[in-house]
């Protein structure tokens, strides 16, 4: 059974900065390229930023892209988020997800080319 779990979120001021992390299970990590994602009610889950399996190609969305910093660590399964100079548009649910066909690459942009998905995490921050 495959699990990813997402921990770090919580409530930060404008400009504070966060760490999310997701820990996976049941899966060949390094087959997969993974993901953050996030949501906010009413709108389509976007990507933030995508990390190949090895690590060595990342993508971030325009929106995040100089603040924010997807890593990975493959010998324990996680894959992590630092988040500087947050903003309140920034507010959403997080989610860390897992894709097989993009694992060369992380070039997968829409949420449904995800395989396995966490839970979600709340990150808000105020203004």
């Amino acid at each position: 059974q495959v699990q990813l779990v997402e921990s770090g979120g919580g409530l930060v001021q404008a400009a504070d900065s966060l760490r999310l992390s997701c820990t996976a299970s049941g899966l060949a990590f390094t087959d997969y390229a993974m993901a953050w994602f996030r949501q906010t009610p009413g709108k389509e889950r976007e990507l933030v930023a995508a990390i190949s399996w090895g690590g060595g190609i990342v993508n971030y969305a325009d929106s995040v892209q100089g603040r924010f910093t997807i890593s990975r660590d493959n010998s324990k399964s996680a894959v992590y988020l630092r988040m500087d100079s947050l903003k309140p548009e920034d507010t959403a649910v997080y989610y860390c997800a897992a894709d097989f066909s993009s694992r060369e690459t992380a070039s997968a942009i829409h949420y449904t080319s995800y395989h396995y998905w966490g839970q979600g995490t709340q990150v808000t921050v105020s203004s």
